[in-house]
């Protein structure tokens, strides 16, 4: 295993800032921030567990997405993933929720890219690669998540990840930048079909 360093937001949670709302899922934080004028203004912040996605790649390369349904929530496609479980590795938790929510598994899982895409939201997303997935079992689902898998090719995953039902806005922004230059795609080719 590697160390992977969690990225610094953008616009840090300041020391002096108090827990408001101690939530299941979301705390929020509020300071007072001085402002360009001298007065002060209450700011907030939300911080919320840290989440995986992985996206697998079986040995004859193709790419497995995840078409879900949750409680309140549109259908969508996306890839699989979830939260971080409190001091759980980065790797362990990609693995873990590749295999409850496809059945596969993989031996070969690195780091794509992570960010904290919210300014206001403590929250990291990291984005794997799984390749060489091979399935051994069943899906493992919260009670809140309906899966289903379907096996494409990378070409067909170029344009899912384009269409306004796929839910995850930095790969179908990494996707877009590949399109409009040759290298990058070429790099995103190795990357999944390497």
């Amino acid at each position: 295993m590697y160390y992977i360093q969690r990225p610094v937001s953008k616009h840090p949670l300041p020391k002096q800032a108090k827990k408001v709302f101690d939530g299941e899922i979301f705390d929020v934080y509020q300071w007072q921030q001085k402002m360009f004028d001298g007065s002060y203004e209450t700011f907030e912040k939300i911080v919320r567990a840290d989440t995986v996605g992985v996206i697998p790649v079986t040995s004859d390369k193709k790419i497995v997405i995840t078409k879900e349904e949750q409680p309140g929530k549109p259908p969508f496609i996306s890839i699989p993933g979830g939260r971080v479980e409190e001091n759980e590795d980065l790797l362990v938790a990609a693995r873990r929720e590749l295999l409850e929510e496809t059945g596969y598994k993989s031996d070969d899982v690195n780091l794509w890219y992570s960010g904290q895409p919210v300014s206001k939201i403590e929250w990291c997303i990291y984005t794997f690669i799984a390749r060489n997935c091979e399935k051994v079992g069943d899906l493992k689902l919260d009670s809140g998540e309906k899966i289903k898998t379907e096996l494409v090719s990378f070409e067909e995953f170029l344009d899912i990840a384009v269409q306004d039902d796929f839910d995850s806005i930095d790969i179908t922004l990494r996707v877009l930048k590949a399109r409009l230059d040759p290298q990058k795609m070429s790099e995103l080719r190795r990357l999944f079909l390497m």
